[in-house]
C-alpha cells in the first residue's frame, strides 16, 4: 500500500504578524515550532518502525523548518521541491492583509475560474497554481516509496487533494479543501483495487501537546 501523509506547515510569523504569505518568506513562531515539533512526534507514531520513508518538502522556510522536526524523528533527508510553494500573490507578498483585501478582485461564480487575475500584479491565477501543484504530485508519486510525508501550505493541499484522486485540471476551478496549520492529511492506495482514499482530512487534534505547552 501507498500511504502519503501531508503536512500544512506550522505557524508562521507572517500570521501573527498580519502579513501577507505566499512566497513571503517568514520562518515559525515560537508556537509554530512547538507545533512542528508536535508534527514530528505524530508523524514517527504513523510511520511503522524501521519503514522506507521519504519527506518532500517546499522550499519556503515555514515549510522547511517543518520539515525538519519531522526529519528528525524520521531520520530521513529532505528533498526540496520549489513547486510545493504556496500560490504568488506577487507584489502583495509581505505587505500588510489588509494591502491586499483592498485590490483583490474575486473570482467569479461561473465562468473561467481557472484563468482568473486577482489583480494583484504578479500573483499566479488558480491554473498556474494548480498546475505546479499537479506536477510535484506526479514526481512524488513516480516514486514506489511505500510510506512518503510531504510538506506545503494551506491552498496548495486543495490541488494535492485534487491531484492525488485524479480530478482533471480543468475541473478545478472551484474545488477547495479545508486546511489549518499543522493539519496532517492521510492518503492511502490499496494494492488490490488502486483505489485512492482520503483516510483523514486536515488532523489537528495531537496538536493540543504544543498548546499546552505555551
Amino acid at each position: 500500500m501507498r500511504n502519503l501523509y501531508v503536512v500544512t506547515h506550522a505557524q508562521s510569523r507572517h500570521h501573527t504578524d498580519g502579513l501577507v504569505g505566499g512566497w513571503y518568506d517568514s520562518g515559525l513562531t515560537g508556537l509554530g515550532r512547538r507545533q512542528a515539533a508536535s508534527i514530528g512526534r505524530r508523524v514517527r507514531e504513523l510511520l511503522p518502525e524501521h519503514a522506507p520513508a521519504e519527506l518532500y518538502s517546499s522550499d519556503l522556510l515555514r515549510a522547511y523548518q517543518t520539515a525538519e522536526a519531522i526529519a528528525r524523528r524520521i531520520e530521513t533527508p529532505i528533498q526540496t521541491i520549489p513547486d510545493l510553494r504556496e500560490i504568488s500573490y506577487g507584489e502583495a507578498e509581505g505587505k500588510s492583509q489588509n494591502w491586499l483585501d483592498e485590490r483583490f478582485v474575486h473570482p467569479p461564480r461561473l465562468g473561467n475560474r481557472l484563468d482568473h487575475h486577482y489583480g494583484i500584479p504578479g500573483a499566479e491565477t488558480r491554473r498556474e497554481f494548480a498546475t505546479r501543484i499537479y506536477r510535484a504530485m506526479e514526481r512524488i508519486l513516480a516514486s514506489p516509496c511505500p510510506y512518503q510525508v510531504m510538506v506545503t501550505h494551506g491552498f496548495a493541499l486543495t490541488f494535492v487533494v485534487a491531484a492525488w484522486i485524479e480530478m482533471p485540471l480543468e475541473a478545478a476551478g472551484s474545488i477547495a479543501v479545508a486546511s489549518t496549520s499543522g493539519g496532517i492529511t492521510h492518503l492511502c492506495q490499496d494494492d488490490a483495487f488502486h483505489n485512492r482514499a482520503i483516510v483523514r482530512l486536515n488532523d489537528t487534534s495531537y496538536l493540543e501537546r504544543a498548546v499546552e505547552a505555551t
